[in-house]
């Protein structure tokens, strides 16, 4: 697959909910190759501070834009969050493997953990969605992510907040446990979000034998399989996140040494 570096303009950098932005860049090459599970690796500022480009899942490809979805966790992207429409910025991507999307597949569960939305966002808007039930986790209500646009794409949205405050009361895993005890019928899972959740989530999905696909979230330095920085245990040896993965299906991975 081709992989572009170009300096693109911002046509939007919108504050979702606090500390939550969505970017939106003029990137034609990109969005045409872009699959579902790629990221982005972005330079943040054209100087050495900071210096490493950082990772960022596609949240939107369509024409010839693509969307990401990003929370301000240090000072890179408190940096990208005061960008203004019309600066430009120096983007490289697509990048890294995507989901595996099987057309025989007709239940598939998506399972996201708070910022683990952006990837399967993209997956959702991608797969038949009568056949998709996605199950949305966050801490209280007021930190629920993406469910306006979730609503406009028409598919069915369970809700799990660690405080009760909206849907089922408790982990996300814990909804997900409740849902494939009662229906084995379950032919895909695909997940995103923080380590723990995704390890009970692989877990349990090879507990009761159904597929599944991790996409994994993770600082990395080159973004394209040379630096090693980002580096994880696998069952066939040591596995490169941005570059192996993103995405893996939940059997690649040692589960026990993340």
């Amino acid at each position: 697959q081709e992989m572009y570096q170009i300096k693109t303009k911002i046509l939007f950098n919108q504050k979702v909910i606090s500390g939550h932005y969505k970017m939106c860049l003029y990137a034609p090459k990109i969005a045409q190759e872009a699959k579902p599970g790629q990221f982005v690796h972005v330079r943040i500022e054209d100087g050495y501070d900071p210096l490493l480009r950082r990772p960022f899942s596609i949240y939107k490809s369509e024409d010839e834009r693509v969307e990401i979805f990003y929370k301000v966790v240090g000072s890179g992207t408190e940096l990208l969050s005061r960008k203004k429409t019309g600066n430009r910025i120096d983007i490289l991507g697509p990048l890294g493997q995507g989901f595996k999307i099987s057309p025989n597949s007709k239940r598939i569960v998506l399972v996201a953990g708070g910022m683990g939305i952006a990837p399967l966002y993209f997956l959702a808007e991608r797969l038949d969605r009568k056949d998709i039930l996605l199950l949305l986790g966050a801490e209280s209500k007021g930190k629920i992510l993406c469910l306006e646009d979730l609503k406009d794409l028409n598919v069915r949205v369970q809700i799990a907040t660690e405080d009760g405050s909206q849907g089922h009361k408790g982990l996300l895993s814990e909804l997900f446990y409740h849902l494939i005890r009662k229906n084995s019928q379950i032919d895909l899972v695909y997940a995103c979000g923080p380590v723990p959740m995704l390890k009970k989530i692989a877990q349990l999905s090879l507990n009761y034998m159904i597929p599944c696909q991790v996409s994994l979230e993770q600082s990395m330095g080159c973004g394209i399989g040379v630096c090693r920085g980002c580096i994880i245990k696998g069952e066939s040896g040591y596995l490169r996140v941005c570059s192996d993965g993103p995405v893996f299906q939940a059997r690649q991975i040692l589960w026990n040494n993340i």
